[in-house]
């Protein structure tokens, strides 16, 4: 045999062009789900590698191919379907369109579509993009939250609190710095950051003082996900950010900075699912993901099936 099988023909998998197959939204005034799916590939990229995770949406969309078949079978990380009943589905929205010359102009684009998606009634979930993406997001849940205060639980390998990198403020090295300037933001947890990142220990120690409390990888490894979900006070309205590379580069090779010691899957889920338990998920995004730098689609099969699973946490507590 010289030609790759169809193994997606296996379970009877046709071509489809949104995320697990499910409803495609292009009009978000008539937005009914409980949860919208939206592709963000690019919002404040630096000069001198622009939009380097653009692909990444469509390549997550992609890597559910074989599932879109079966997302109604019964799924053991949920104990039942993915989606109890048809009426609880999320949709996926799509891409947003990008110019990388115009980054206020894509940041402005990722706010008001989660501005969107949040008057409608649903949780925003991206999929980006680098992670610059949570900045218009986190911003937008602030304009909608009247006098609601959030949590950040950060899942990442990287602490992003660097002052301005580039010449830019607002860039993926950024990203909690910030969050930890916008006044709805009321607490940071910070979890998976390991080996030698890009953050100077100055940084770190700014953190430290605003009051972030870190949770490194090798700390979740001894203590477990528990030593996390404690700091998450109940009732907490939650806003979780996920960088591929949080994972361990064997599951997610996906990624521009690849280290040892990352998360598991489970360590992964049981965080999600701890949080919902813990209070209730406002928003999600999906980041840092690099198509390119992939191995045979592993990764990109195991960060799609991680954000499956985060679908299936969002609409049980809708439900």
């Amino acid at each position: 045999m010289t030609e790759k099988p169809n193994l997606g023909a296996l379970f009877g998998a046709a071509e489809t062009a949104t995320f697990l197959g499910l409803p495609a939204c292009t009009d978000l005034d008539a937005l009914s789900a409980p949860v919208a799916l939206i592709g963000a590939p690019c919002a404040t990229p630096y000069a001198s590698v622009g939009a380097y995770c653009r692909n990444a949406p469509d390549a997550l969309r992609q890597a559910t191919g074989s599932l879109t078949a079966n997302v109604d079978r019964h799924d053991f990380d949920h104990g039942g379907p993915v989606f109890p009943t048809a009426n609880l589905r999320p949709v996926d929205c799509g891409n947003l369109p990008f110019d990388e010359a115009d980054a206020a102009g894509n940041r402005v684009l990722i706010a008001g579509t989660v501005s969107k998606v949040l008057e409608r009634g649903a949780v925003p979930v991206l999929l980006g993009g680098d992670d610059s993406i949570p900045i218009p997001m986190i911003e937008a849940l602030g304009a909608a939250a009247g006098e609601r205060k959030f949590t950040i639980l950060q899942i990442d390998a990287h602490i992003d609190w660097r002052e301005i990198h580039m010449g830019e403020r607002l860039g993926l090295s950024s990203t909690m710095r910030r969050a930890s300037e916008m006044p709805h933001i009321e607490r940071i947890i910070q979890v998976g950051a390991r080996g030698i990142g890009s953050a100077a220990t100055s940084d770190y120690e700014d953190a430290l003082a605003w009051g972030v409390k870190f949770v490194t990888a090798y700390d979740l490894h001894r203590s477990g996900v528990d030593a996390v979900l404690d700091l998450i006070p109940e009732g907490s309205d939650i806003i979780i950010c996920i960088d591929a590379d949080a994972l361990d580069p064997a599951l997610v090779p996906g990624v521009i900075g690849r280290a040892p010691g990352g998360l598991s899957y489970y360590q992964t889920v049981d965080l999600i699912k701890g949080a919902a338990k813990r209070g209730r998920i406002a928003a999600m995004d999906f980041v840092e993901f690099m198509p390119e730098r992939d191995v045979d689609g592993i990764g990109a099969l195991t960060f799609a099936r991680l954000i499956t699973t985060a679908l299936g946490v969002l609409v049980r507590q809708v439900a």
